[in-house]
């Protein structure tokens, strides 16, 4: 098992926060990429255009300019390569280039062409929480966590909706954009609630502001690479399959001390976790029914017939117990309704196969950790005298290990 993958940050600009001018350079740029890949990053992550406080926007050809030679020959080395914009004409560039990420502090939000152009070049992408390009702007939450997840639901919708696969969707909470150093803190607390959406999470605290409360005041933005180590460790403890950082070094130390103590604890080391960080609930729902036209017969196409559900839920229900409200927990009538309608829907030739829909439905819902559902179908066309015929079928969501693939 691995902890996380280690993202290498590569700022091939003039004014980043932390590292701006160093790396201009096409030449000096891909020497550090080979660098950071030898101290053990599996990705390189280019960006041409500074996203700090403050910083001037520049036109996506002058980003490209920047950027492309860098992207041509990393590829041509065999580094994976993610290239941060917000700009739709560079990510087509980059993807043309080789590039297999493009990383959206806007999560396609700034250009309307973004996410169809990832689409279409078939392109993984992330998907980061901000509240636009000035991370300055809006830091006010009632609820940080709950309000990121809500976000991030809302834009993987829609990357889905212009024609991106579910499974080539990254998700990150984006630290330090529109985010108070107390909302960064809570956001890390609360981290397995992104886990939880079941898709892989990309942390990047590298350097950030926040940290800068933890070293002394004046201190150059190198000094917080070893908050950056400890909090990428942290993410990568709560389920982050990447951490994306300027020391890489550092980090993939923490993050190989991690793989070292899951290995030394054994397999139940993830068990521990879950039972340190989790207050486990089920919610069953059994016998559920509804008429749909499943089956390979053309009469059962024709004239449908009654299926029976029973469902049961395996749910981190801490956040319920403590707020006794049940918008923290799952509504099972909500649930059963949605239920009703995935059965309602187009005709599949199994029941494997609408249970397998039907899991899907229940893991919709972020605080559902498994599923298990069986589909009962009473009225089967069968010769014999029977009772009942079902099909039970399993869904978890991938809480921890792996990096980004």
């Amino acid at each position: 098992m691995t902890a996380a993958e280690v993202w290498g940050i590569l700022n091939v600009t003039p004014d980043s926060f932390s590292d701006g001018g160093r790396y201009i350079d096409a030449g000096a740029a891909i020497a550090h990429a080979r660098r950071m890949r030898a101290q053990g990053a599996g990705v390189v992550d280019i960006g041409g255009e500074s996203t700090r406080p403050g910083a001037s926007p520049i036109d996506p050809d002058e980003e490209q300019r920047r950027i492309l030679p860098v992207v041509t020959e990393l590829v041509r080395e065999g580094i994976r390569v993610s290239v941060d914009t917000i700009h739709a004409a560079t990510a087509r560039a980059a993807i043309a280039a080789g590039a297999e990420i493009i990383n959206d502090v806007t999560a396609g939000e700034h250009d309307p062409d973004m996410l169809r152009t990832v689409a279409e070049g078939g392109a993984r992408i992330v998907l980061m929480h901000s509240r636009g390009i000035d991370v300055t702007q809006d830091t006010h939450y009632d609820d940080v966590v709950r309000e990121v997840v809500e976000h991030l639901e809302q834009r993987v919708a829609a990357a889905v909706d212009a024609g991106i696969a579910r499974e080539r969707i990254i998700l990150d909470p984006g630290f330090g954009f529109s985010k108070g150093a107390d909302d960064n803190w809570r956001l890390l607390s609360g981290l397995h609630h992104l886990v939880e959406l079941g898709l892989p999470l990309l942390v990047g605290t590298s350097r950030k502001r926040f940290l800068g409360d933890l070293v002394p005041e004046g201190a150059p933005a190198s000094e917080r690479d070893a908050a950056t180590a400890a909090t990428s460790l942290l993410a990568a403890q709560r389920g982050a399959g990447a951490v994306r950082v300027h020391d890489v070094a550092s980090t993939v130390s923490a993050v190989r001390s991690l793989d070292a103590v899951r290995r030394a604890e054994g397999p139940d080391w993830d068990v521990v976790l879950d039972d340190v960080e989790r207050l486990h609930g089920t919610i069953d729902l059994r016998g559920i029914r509804a008429t749909g036209h499943h089956g390979v017969l053309p009469e059962e196409r024709r004239d449908g017939q009654e299926f029976v559900v029973d469902v049961s839920l395996g749910l981190d229900v801490r956040d319920a117990v403590a707020s006794d409200d049940v918008a923290r927990t799952v509504h099972y009538g909500e649930l059963a309704e949605r239920i009703v309608a995935a059965i309602e829907r187009d005709p599949v030739d199994l029941i494997e196969t609408l249970a397998d829909r039907i899991a899907h439905v229940c893991l919709e819902d972020h605080r559902v950790g498994h599923a298990v559902v069986t589909v009962h179908k009473p009225s089967a066309p069968i010769a014999v005298p029977f009772g009942d015929v079902s099909v039970t079928v399993q869904r978890a969501r991938l809480r921890r290990g792996g990096g980004i693939r």
